[in-house]
């Protein structure tokens, strides 16, 4: 540095990452580092800061506002600090992943979190429950800056694009997605693309991939000035003066530059930068840059305007550096001027006696700048002459392309009658996108390409064109794991217990090539015969499953692609339903799921066609999947015993029952994850991504469970590291998460309660019978689900005593219900006989419990009812009709 500036480093925290903030007015810096403290420098004094302990450490941003401050750490916090007193106040934001930065808005009453998530909270300061998010970035969020009006907020995300949100409204809007200016880079790197707001507030700045600094105006995001830093590598930082007239840049090149904003030259370079700064900032008022690096240090550079350009440093607020400034036109040409009510004020005058002639006014100016006259001698008829210069409007509108506006037509709307058969308004319905079952998004240089019960696979980006996939089993003894070098940069995936699908899209390489399908099976007694086959020019693949008799690929030109194990094609043919979807495989069962006709909130209802590969039997063809209004398809998959499965975003799992058979399908629901008993406090916020069913019904009754991932706070999708699988018992939904966190309370009540009256056994009953209401209508869908599966397959020994346990548990269930209803009484007879006329009876022996709970309850007439109806089915024998009265 050079020697007339008085600067001296200044130890402010634990050798790493360090960052600073002043507060609005000047008086004090905050800085935050690796260690649990922070510290606050009073501007002019040499004084020791103030010290603020147990804060968190790993600290990764922080900010200033009137009287606080707030920092964010890698532990996923965000705190709030008072500066008078030095304390800390609240954590405002907890989240599951590191925090990479915060920014305040101008008025300090909303901060902008940015994380390893997928999501930016903007969280009031004031109030911490008042929180919008902004949602539309696929990837880790390495930098947020607010507009000087508070009312704009800029996302730098990891995947190289900048993402515009407005906050005008309820909802925050995604208002532009600007790419191409920064680079994609990590979320913990050094190097920097945060968004520069020039004070002017029409335009901002950002570090470029070529280490420049490029400007854009948001007005019509049009790209302007760029300053040529050459810098020689990555920025690590940059701050406009408060009055825009100046540009701080730094590098990890260890230099310092000063440019000159409206020329963009270099004023001033420092190079004896001794470590890499992180973050600097300007004095709102006074000659000062102060800076902090990768050593803890803080740096306040007094003086750091030379005096030969301290001018500049004293101006009022200047421009942003433009090409053209977007108010003025483009190329500086003013554009048309906004006109009053929408109507051309000209004024009569004498024609022009050249007119159209080579060399007339008009042909030198152009139309821009001709004036509208009266035709011929300007006098005739005057063009009907009437102005409207005062809006009151008796006469008609014209635009600025001198055509009347269409406002005789009450308000654009035709009669039916007279309607054209086309329409200005586009027609554009909701068309469900295609997506993989398990596939999450890019997460940083990350993700997942297919989660399943037997394990998932995952492929990280990799410096030049590739990615390392890797795939991993849950049963490491039986399988193991692998991982390979990508040059085809795979996108989908598939896994089973035989091998696993691969397939990329076209010009994924970058030298044109094809889309391909790859199948690696796993190792056998036999060499591996993995193969490759390549998909026609121009067709990309939009979804991949692996059964394991056949590989099932739908493509972007709507086919289905069959194959077998070995790569040999089975079948091609088109899908009805487009465009497609999805797809699912079992055996020798193909799922195929696609866009349907349109509905009145012009979204597509979803078409889903099942059929057999092996026998050429289509049992469902084009049939409507259950989704409810604004909800989309997250997964479909097979269980284990051949069932289909859907998982929509509500949180629903349902399968389908009797698609064997052509107009019995239906969609019926097993688990809502919403009515999760624990969700019931309230406390919890998570969600649940689908993996699969296991379903094989056990010896003690029906043993499927939903198998899925618990992702934690507001995230959607699983990350690194990938959780573990959860398991949860079906449970069709019967009653809310309240209800059921009420039942539990009352139970609680009544443990503790010394005199239990006949309420509290009243709600003890009710509580009861909505446990055996549960498990007599989710062991019926089990066993109606079960019993056609083996009506269609050849039942094993086991498969058949599993289909006897599960009668015998909707008989169990029954039975209870049958005592519930004697102990409330003799009203309840003919809701008793209901429940005995329900039982399957398939041991024989369950009409005659039942007569002995009657019994035991003194329900003489119920006991005789019982007793007749059993003679009647002995009578009836099996597989004979009975008569419904009784």
């Amino acid at each position: 540095m050079a020697s007339h500036q008085r600067l001296r480093a200044r130890q402010a925290h634990a050798p790493g990452a360090t960052y600073l903030a002043y507060t609005p007015n000047g008086k004090k810096l905050v800085t935050a580092g690796v260690d649990n403290y922070c510290r606050v420098f009073t501007t002019g004094s040499d004084d020791e800061p103030v010290t603020i302990d147990d804060c968190q450490e790993n600290n990764t941003a922080v900010v200033a506002g009137n009287g606080f401050f707030i920092t964010g750490s890698e532990d996923g916090t965000v705190s709030k600090y008072s500066l008078e007193s030095g304390k800390f106040e609240e954590f405002l934001v907890r989240t599951t992943l590191p925090i990479r930065d915060v920014a305040l808005s101008p008025d300090g009453n909303w901060i902008a979190v940015a994380s390893d998530e997928l999501v930016v909270s903007v969280v009031n300061t004031k109030d911490m429950t008042q929180v919008r998010t902004l949602r539309d970035q696929p990837r880790a969020v390495k930098h947020v800056a607010f507009e000087k009006t508070g009312t704009k907020v800029a996302v730098s995300c990891t995947d190289g694009n900048i993402y515009m949100y407005t906050l005008d409204g309820d909802q925050p809007k995604m208002v532009k997605k600007v790419d191409g200016m920064i680079k994609s880079i990590e979320a913990d790197a050094e190097s920097s693309s945060k968004v520069l707001w020039h004070p002017d507030g029409r335009a901002f700045a950002t570090p470029t991939a070529m280490r420049q600094v490029q400007v854009m105006s948001t007005s019509d995001w049009e790209r302007q000035r760029v300053f040529k830093t050459e810098h020689s590598a990555d920025i690590t930082a940059a701050a406009w003066s408060p009055n825009g007239a100046l540009l701080a840049t730094t590098s990890s090149d260890l230099s310092l530059c000063l440019w000159d904003t409206k020329t963009q030259k270099l004023l001033k370079k420092y190079d004896g930068v001794k470590a890499t700064i992180l973050a600097m900032a300007w004095h709102p008022t006074e000659n000062i840059l102060s800076y902090t690096n990768n050593e803890g240090e803080l740096f306040i550079h007094t003086d750091i305007v030379p005096e030969e350009h301290l001018l500049l440093l004293q101006k009022p607020t200047i421009s942003a550096p433009f090409f053209h400034d977007p108010s003025e036109g483009r190329a500086g040409v003013a554009p048309p001027q906004k006109l009053t009510n929408g109507n051309v004020q000209t004024l009569p005058g004498r024609p022009r006696q050249r007119e159209g002639s080579a060399d007339s006014l008009e042909d030198i100016l152009g139309p821009e700048f001709q004036d509208d006259v009266a035709p011929e001698d300007g006098d005739e008829e005057m063009n009907d002459f009437v102005i409207d210069d005062d809006g009151a409007g008796y006469a008609p509108a014209i635009t600025a392309q001198k055509k009347r506006t269409n406002g005789h037509l009450a308000n654009g709307v035709e009669p039916a009658s007279k309607r054209r058969a086309y329409s200005s308004a586009l027609f554009r319905p909701q068309v469900h996108e295609p997506f993989q079952p398990g596939s999450t998004p890019w997460r940083g240089q990350r993700r997942l390409l297919c989660c399943s019960l037997t394990g998932y696979v995952e492929t990280v980006e990799q410096e030049g064109k590739h990615h390392t996939v890797s795939v991993k089993f849950y049963d490491e003894h039986t399988f193991r794991n692998f991982h390979f070098t990508d040059v085809f940069l795979y996108d989908k995936s598939c896994l089973n217990e035989n091998g696993t699908l691969f397939a990329c899209q076209p010009n994924s390489t970058g030298d044109g090539n094809s889309a391909m399908i790859y199948y690696r099976p796993h190792e056998t007694w036999t060499s591996r015969t993995e193969w490759r086959t390549n998909l026609p020019t121009g067709e990309s693949v939009t979804a991949i499953a692996l059964s394991d008799s056949y590989v099932c690929v739908t493509t972007s030109a709507n086919y289905v692609r069959i194959y077998s194990l070995f790569g040999l094609p089975v079948r091609v043919y088109r899908q009805k339903s487009s465009p497609a979807v999805t797809c699912a495989a079992w055996r020798d069962y193909i799922l195929t799921i696609g866009n349907g006709p349109v509905t009145s909130d012009l979204s597509t209802q979803l078409l889903y066609t099942i059929e057999n590969i092996k026998h050429d039997i289509v049992y469902q063809d084009s049939d409507i999947l259950a989704l409810p209004p604004n909800t989309t398809l997250t997964s479909v998959f097979f269980s284990a015993e051949g069932d289909p499965y859907i998982y929509d975003s509500s949180g629903v799992l349902l399968t389908l029952l009797g698609w064997r058979t052509a107009g019995q399908a239906r969609w019926v629901p097993m688990l809502d994850t919403k009515c999760l008993s624990r969700l019931a406090g309230g406390g919890k916020e998570e969600s649940y991504w689908p993996v699969g069913v296991a379903s094989s019904p056990s010896a003690e009754g029906p043993g499927a469970k939903f198998h899925c991932m618990i992702i934690k706070g507001r995230e959607q999708y699983p990350s690194a590291p990938v959780p573990h699988l959860s398991e949860f018992d079906f449970e069709i939904p019967l009653s809310s998460a309240i209800d059921k966190s009420k039942s539990a309370k009352k139970r609680g009540d009544a443990d503790i309660s010394d005199d239990e009256d006949d309420d509290t056994a009243t709600k003890t009953n009710e509580t009861k019978q909505q446990e055996h209401e549960q498990a007599f209508i989710l062991s019926s869908t089990l066993h109606s689900q079960f019993s056609s599966t083996l009506s269609h397959t050849r039942p094993t020994h086991f498969q058949k005593q599993s289909l006897t346990k599960l009668e015998v548990a909707i008989d169990r269930a029954l039975l209870q219900l049958l005592g519930l209803e004697c102990l409330a009484g003799e009203d309840h007879g003919m809701k008793a006989l209901e429940i005995v006329s329900l039982m399957r009876d398939a041991n024989g022996k369950m009409l005659d419990l039942a007569g002995k709970v009657a019994s035991r309850y003194g329900r003489e007439v119920l006991g005789e009812k019982i007793r007749e109806l059993a003679e009647r089915k002995a009578l009836a024998g099996d597989g004979e009709e009975m008569d419904d009265e009784f």
